[in-house]
């Protein structure tokens, strides 16, 4: 056999398996979401778009990922910071601020409901306290700003541990003799970090920005298990047309929006966050 062919063959295997159950189902509900009535038509992204919960939904959807990933990528940046300045027990930190890595998000998101709700830890401590006369509902549809701010504290409860992982991992890659070199010259902390340790992070920014950023997007169970149909977002109303009215054509495009509104984020983020060798 000629050696040519050998790399060819041990990346087939992974091929195979990602177009089975990545590519063949991609373009079955692309197919899925532009046929309708036994024909080739938009007709479901007609009724996706006529229907009274879309713009709440795409609204609320950008909403959390406009907030809540900038966030979590300066408490990451913050905490990746720190964990480099710790002279002992950084590993201990760090697996403690890493546990919400192994937390599903429905059970994050029912953690979460059970602090929050009428009846919850917090409004039974606020109670105690005397803060409250009685139970405070945070989590209606009549109260949108409480409920909002709860998602966003349950997401970035789980899932800034996901960005903290990865800027650790540049960090520990980052050269020290560029930082070392600033001090001598009189660089205060701030010029270090925003010279030099930023600009060297970009890949691993870049990397934890798009991760985030499509799995923001994807957002379902936390939402649906604090917020329920109170708070629409775009997969959990591609849920609601799969398994509620049973309408696959509009489940799937819900899910091509989802599916196009990810690719351009990171598309955004290649572009905005490239890097002088990817430029060459």
């Amino acid at each position: 056999m000629n050696a040519r062919y050998i790399p060819y063959l041990l990346i087939a295997p992974s091929l195979g398996f990602l177009t089975l159950l990545f590519f063949v189902p991609l373009v079955q509900t692309i197919a899925l979401a532009f046929q309708a009535n036994g024909g080739w038509s938009t007709e479901n992204f007609a009724r996706m778009t006529g229907d009274i919960n879309f713009t709440d939904a795409v609204v609320d959807t950008f909403e959390i990922v406009v907030i809540v990933v900038p966030l979590q990528l300066l408490l990451a940046l913050a905490m990746a910071m720190m964990l480099q300045h710790l002279r002992g027990g950084r590993d201990i930190v760090l697996w403690i601020w890493s546990i919400p890595l192994g937390i599903s998000d429905l059970a994050a998101g029912l953690v979460w409901l059970a602090i929050l709700t009428d009846k919850g830890y917090l409004n039974t401590l606020l109670v105690d306290l005397g803060v409250l006369n009685g139970p405070q509902s945070w989590l209606s549809y009549e109260t949108p700003l409480s409920l909002f701010a709860a998602i966003v504290v349950a997401e970035l409860w789980r899932a800034t541990a996901i960005v903290l992982v990865i800027l650790v991992a540049g960090v520990q890659l980052l050269p020290k003799e560029y930082g070392e070199a600033a001090e001598v010259f009189g660089a205060t902390p701030w010029q270090r970090f925003s010279r030099i340790t930023l600009p060297l992070l970009k890949p691993s920014i870049q990397t934890a920005l798009i991760l985030r950023t499509v799995l923001a997007f994807e957002m379902f169970a936390i939402v649906l298990s604090i917020g329920g149909r109170n708070f629409p977002v775009l997969v959990s109303e591609a849920f609601n047309w799969q398994y509620s009215q049973q309408d696959y054509g509009v489940a799937a495009a819900y899910a091509v929006i989802v599916m196009g509104v990810s690719l351009t984020a990171t598309l955004v983020y290649l572009r905005i966050l490239r890097t002088p060798a990817a430029q060459r």
